[in-house]
């Protein structure tokens, strides 16, 4: 307990020096750092300069690292320091973290486009055309990721199905079946959003694949059952 009260300590006094020191950054040096650094593969990083301070914005919060020289920097937030990096063979921009035991260098976060967009943003801007291939990346380098999650896709479109938005609502439904082809769960979300905005075709059509691969569905085979006796 002693030693991490006086790491504690040391880092605070570390940081209170820090914040003394007044960095000069160069025009060149903001504009080739400035920009989008892909955090994960569903999240990024902003650094941008306001005058002569360096600024972050993750996870939707503005922060303000501690200057350390022109390309170091503390984020207390994320208890790191960082530098900018150039890989040597692709000469790609990277916001790397610094590895004080090893002096290892890393390259830990890509710099984007301007105009890049993760698939979370486009699936909040309704293009879900590019969302669904943004995400069909993620589930092809890992198909267990947590940002393809089918709940938390089924729990947004409901979100939007009880708002009766009803084409937000099918469109992430419709992706979420295609992330997810053999759960019944995707069908049964998707017929539903049809069938509350009154298509009871297409409503009978994901009732019936639901119903197809879960016979125990009961609402599905109510559906299924009441539209061939109407048809």
């Amino acid at each position: 307990m002693k030693s991490k009260a006086i790491t504690v300590l040391i880092i605070l006094a570390f940081i209170s020096f820090s914040c003394s020191k007044s960095v000069e950054y160069s025009e060149e040096f903001k504009n080739q750092t400035s920009g989008k650094y892909l955090y994960n593969p569903d999240e990024l990083i902003l650094v941008y300069y306001e005058g002569n301070k360096l600024k972050l914005n993750w996870k939707g919060g503005d922060m303000i690292p501690v200057a350390l020289a022109e390309n170091e920097f503390f984020v207390p937030d994320m208890y790191k320091k960082f530098h900018f990096v150039k890989h040597p063979e692709t000469s790609k921009q990277y916001l790397s973290a610094i590895n004080e035991e090893t002096n290892e260098v890393t390259y830990d976060y890509l710099k984007v486009d301007n105009n890049y967009k993760t698939p979370s943003q486009y699936l909040e801007v309704g293009n879900y055309d590019k969302a669904l291939e943004g995400f069909l990346e993620i589930k092809k380098q890992d198909s267990t990721s947590s940002y393809i999650n089918e709940w938390d896709f089924n729990r947004k479109g409901y979100q939007y199905l009880n708002k009766k938005e009803y084409e937000k609502a099918i469109g992430i439904f419709q992706l979420n079946a295609k992330l997810h082809p053999d759960s019944n769960n995707v069908y049964d979300s998707l017929a539903d959003a049809y069938l509350r905005s009154g298509d009871s075709l297409q409503a009978y059509t994901n009732y019936k694949i639901a119903l197809d691969m879960n016979p125990r569905n009961s609402r599905a085979e109510r559906y299924v059952k009441a539209y061939k006796a109407k048809h």
